[in-house]
């Protein structure tokens, strides 16, 4: 059944995929497994815009196999205003009222019953309406014989009339051709309460890189997290994404590899388990210090994870490191080692950990640790051009990309959320092929760090000619972290 389902309007590139994962989540995919030759088919919802409605508008329909389906995405999701089920629109009010007259009225008298109660909302999207032009147009509606009675605190059924005006481009929304108006009864809507309770600024424990709530949340809708599954964040910092896992209900388990960090915080009352208990939260299961480059896992160790969720240091705000310091040099492969008389109170020292060695890590990690079907959601970061980005984004052998969601941060660069799904085995070929890649990284390790500097290419002068004393040329850095991975 179609359904309008309406946005808010930000963040316009992950509105979709965020109800594709939904709807995935709650079974809306589980009759289209395969085609009548075995084969997988895509999985994917039915979209459609309503009468000159641009592409950026928060009104699409949507086409979803029950109202229960409908119902569960709308009241899980971040990015869904409400999901209606649509009883009349037109371009004005005489056409509504004739599409609502024209409404099957078995689909409409169980929920104008004299035991019901109901209310009616006017919203608008591009224009204001008043508080007396909404009772005017409330009272419109005498066409609709509602029985039961106004409750307009906890009603058993809520009604919407939603407009838009005719305006053009000009105001920085989506163009309007024509004024449109909808009429329909509300099927689910999301709980905004969700983000001004999880919001950074009343957090206990904060870093400069941790991961807004809205964007947390959206994180863990893509990763399909539910009660029962094993969450983790290889780069957890301060928790953030790991938050919004647990209040799905998620068993959580995070890594960084700053022992200040994971383990001593501001102190007893301020760090990552604190935000936890802030929020009653379950704690995670652990909380390692561990080096994404030198992954803690004994060796035979697969298919742990249901989820793994991060967003990898790329060095804008803050650069990527690893276990090494000066004895990681050009030619240096042997593992680090701490003295045995250090090791009570060792801080091991770091090195830089260049973009593109640290997501191959992130992808062979993956590989190895999730089960069959878990989801790897974690940002990338690009460059933007001429308007654009370069959707070559890292393949690997094992995982299926199922969604890509820019961010635009600056004029120079974005950073997008890749969705990718486990569709085959972590074989040994792989596991020897991912050996060798790391020992190459190791041996070439000033390369790769030259090579996958996207602070340096960000922060470059734009004008790769003269710099300002007109005798120093300046040539913009472009990181080469594209391509496959294995």
């Amino acid at each position: 059944m179609w359904y309008l389902c309406v946005f808010y309007h930000r963040l316009l590139d992950y509105r979709k995929p965020e109800v594709e994962s939904l709807a995935e989540l709650f079974g809306a995919f589980k009759d289209s497994n395969s085609d009548n030759n075995g084969n997988p088919q895509k999985k994917s919802l039915e979209w459609r815009l309503p009468q000159d409605h641009h592409p950026d508008s928060p009104f699409h329909f949507v086409n979803l196999p029950s109202e229960v389906i409908a119902r569960s995405i709308a009241n899980r999701s971040i990015l869904v205003k409400g999901i209606y089920e649509l009883w009349g629109e037109g371009s004005s009010y005489e056409e509504l009222e004739e599409a609502v007259k024209g409404y099957p009225d078995e689909r409409k008298l169980p929920y104008l019953t004299s035991e019901s109660t109901f209310k009616i909302t006017v919203d608008s999207f591009g224009k204001v309406i008043s508080f007396q032009e909404q009772n005017d147009r409330i009272r419109g509606f005498s066409y609709i014989p509602f029985k039961g009675r106004v409750n307009l605190r906890n009603p058993e059924h809520k009604f919407w009339l939603m407009e838009t005006d005719d305006y053009g481009s000009n105001n920085g929304l989506p163009p309007v051709v024509q004024r449109r108006i909808f009429f329909g009864r509300e099927v689910g809507a999301a709980d905004r309460k969700l983000l001004p309770t999880y919001q950074l600024k009343s957090r206990t424990y904060l870093g400069p890189t941790a991961m807004d709530a809205e964007m947390a949340f959206l994180m863990a809708n893509q990763a399909l997290v539910t009660p029962g599954k094993l969450v983790f964040d290889p780069f957890v910092g301060t928790g953030s994404i790991l938050i919004a896992a647990a209040h799905f209900g998620a068993m959580t388990m995070g890594a960084d590899i700053d022992i200040r960090v994971v383990r001593d915080g501001r102190g007893p009352d301020c760090n990552v388990w604190s935000n936890f208990k802030q929020y009653g939260l379950p704690m995670p299961i652990s909380l390692l210090r561990a080096d994404n480059n030198l992954p803690p896992w004994r060796p035979g160790l697969k298919e742990v994870f249901d989820a793994i969720i991060c967003d990898p240091p790329y060095g804008v705000r803050a650069g990527g490191r690893k276990s090494g310091g000066r004895k990681l040099l050009k030619g240096v492969v042997g593992p680090y080692t701490v003295p045995d008389d250090k090791r009570t109170d060792h801080i091991p020292s770091t090195a830089a950990y260049s973009l593109v060695e640290c997501v191959h890590d992130l992808l062979d990690l993956a590989a190895r640790m999730l089960v069959m079907g878990g989801r790897l959601v974690f940002f990338y970061p690009v460059l933007r051009e001429d308007d654009s980005i370069d959707s070559n984004f890292p393949e690997h052998p094992c995982f299926k990309l199922v969604a890509s969601c820019e961010q635009i941060l600056s004029f120079r660069y974005s950073r997008v959320l890749l969705t990718m799904v486990k569709t085959g085995s972590y074989t040994e070929e792989i596991a020897e092929s991912a050996r060798i890649k790391h020992l190459e990284f190791k041996e070439n390790h000033l390369k790769w760090l030259e090579d996958g500097n996207l602070h340096s290419a960000v922060f470059s002068p734009a004008d790769p000619q003269l710099g300002e004393t007109g005798d120093t040329k300046f040539k913009e850095s472009k990181p080469k972290y594209r391509g496959k991975y294995v």
